[in-house]
C-alpha cells in the first residue's frame, strides 16, 4: 500500500509529464500533427461523434479559461455550456450549432460541466452529460429534444443511482441502450468504491497496487433512455491470462473517456488510461465484458487528458480526439478526427497524433 507522499509523487508525475508533453510540443516547431483542429472559434474537448440522419454530430466538452490554478482535482476545467458540431463529410465544413445546453437551465446542477454523450431512440435525441450537483458530487443527467443539434432541455433531477462521469452510450444491433461511465481522480470514481460516497478525495486506486484496478461502469438503460433499467455492473478488463488488470498497472488499467464500438460481432471498450496517457483497446462477446486487454492503439497527444469517440461513417471507421495544438494548455483543447483501421485479425491499427 503507498502512503500519501508516494500518492502525491505519481500524482505529480503524471501532471509533469503531461504538461512535458505540451512543452515538448512547443519546442518541436518542426512538428507536424497527424490532423488539424475541426474548429479554431472555441475551444472543445472530450469529443462524442455518432451519425444521425445522415451527417456526423459530434458532442464535445466546451473548455473555456475560467482562471483556476491548475489542480488535481480538475477544478480548472470549469467548463459552462456545450455547444454541438455537425458535418456533411470527413475533411468538409464544420458547423457550431451554438449553444445546446447551458448549466444554468439544469436545475440541480452546481458546476463543471464535463464531457457529454448523445442518443436516439424513437424520434427524440437524448444528451448525457456529468456535472456536480450542489453538493460537489458528480452526478449524470440527461437532456432531450427533437434536433440532434438541440437545443436540449434537461430532467428536473439526475439519473437515479448515476455518479462519477464520462458518460458513454451504447445501442446494440438488437435495440437494448447502454451506458459506460466513471472516472478516477477528479472524476470521482475512486470515491464510490464501497457503494456509497465517501467524501475523502485522496483514496484512489493508487492505495490499492496489487488488487484489481477500480473499474468503469456499465449500466442497461430502460426505454425511456431517462434511468437505468438494472443494476450497475463493474466492467472487468482482464489480461491475457483471463486475471484482471491490477491498480499499479498504469499503462493498462482504466482512468476515465470509456467508449464502445462493436465489430464483426465482437465488442470493443477503448479507454484512456490517464496519467500514462495511452488509448487502449479490450475486447469481449457481449456489452457487459469481461474484455480481453488487446493493447494501446494511440500514442499520447499533447496535453493531459486523452478522450475519444469511434464512428463508422460510409464504410470507414473514424476516431475523433483532442490535443493542445491551438492553446498549448492542458485545460483549453481542440477536436480533431482521423481515419481508424481494424486489421484482418480484428487488431486495432496503431495511431500516432503526430507524423514522422
Amino acid at each position: 500500500m503507498l502512503n500519501n507522499i508516494a500518492i502525491k509523487k505519481i500524482a505529480v508525475a503524471g501532471i509533469a509529464a503531461g504538461l512535458l508533453s505540451v512543452q515538448a510540443g512547443f519546442a518541436q516547431g518542426k512538428r507536424h500533427y497527424l490532423s488539424e483542429p475541426l474548429i479554431k472559434s472555441i475551444y472543445t474537448a472530450d469529443p462524442s461523434a455518432h451519425v444521425f440522419n445522415g451527417k456526423i454530430y459530434i458532442y464535445p466538452s466546451h473548455d473555456i479559461d475560467a482562471g483556476i490554478p491548475e489542480n488535481d482535482n480538475g477544478d480548472h476545467f470549469a467548463m459552462r455550456d456545450y455547444h454541438i458540431l455537425s458535418l456533411d463529410r470527413i475533411g468538409g465544413p464544420v458547423t457550431d450549432h451554438g449553444v445546446a445546453l447551458d448549466i444554468k437551465d439544469i436545475p440541480w446542477a452546481g458546476r463543471q460541466l464535463w464531457a457529454p454523450d448523445a442518443a436516439y431512440k424513437n424520434g427524440t435525441y437524448y444528451l448525457y452529460f456529468p456535472v456536480k450537483d450542489k453538493q460537489d458530487v458528480f452526478r449524470i443527467g440527461v437532456a432531450t429534444s427533437k434536433n440532434p443539434a438541440g437545443p436540449f432541455k434537461a430532467e428536473p433531477k439526475p439519473i437515479p443511482g448515476s455518479f462519477s462521469i464520462d458518460p458513454a452510450v451504447f445501442t446494440d444491433t438488437n435495440g437494448k441502450s447502454y451506458m459506460y461511465f466513471g472516472g478516477i481522480w477528479g472524476g470521482q470514481l475512486q470515491r464510490w468504491a464501497t457503494g456509497q460516497y465517501q467524501p475523502d478525495g485522496s483514496k484512489t486506486d493508487l492505495h490499492q497496487d496489487n488488487a484489481p484496478a477500480l473499474s468503469c461502469k456499465v449500466a442497461m438503460l430502460a426505454p425511456d433512455m431517462k434511468h437505468f433499467a438494472g443494476k450497475v455492473r463493474d466492467v472487468v478488463i482482464v489480461d491475457e491470462k483471463g486475471k484482471p488488470l491490477l491498480g499499479k498497472d498504469h499503462d493498462r488499467r482504466f482512468f476515465e473517456g470509456s467508449w464502445m464500438h462493436k465489430y464483426h460481432g465482437k465488442y470493443y471498450f477503448t479507454y484512456s488510461t490517464g496519467d500514462t496517457h495511452f488509448l487502449c483497446y479490450a475486447i469481449g462477446n457481449n456489452p457487459y465484458g469481461p474484455f480481453t486487454y488487446k493493447g494501446v492503439f494511440m500514442k499520447p497527444v499533447e496535453g493531459w487528458t486523452t478522450h475519444h469517440s469511434i464512428v463508422e461513417f460510409k464504410g470507414k471507421w473514424y476516431i475523433f480526439y483532442h490535443d493542445t495544438q491551438l492553446s498549448g494548455k492542458t485545460h483549453l483543447r481542440n477536436v480533431k478526427v482521423t481515419e481508424l483501421y481494424h486489421n484482418a485479425d480484428g487488431s486495432i491499427r496503431m495511431i500516432d497524433p503526430f507524423k514522422s
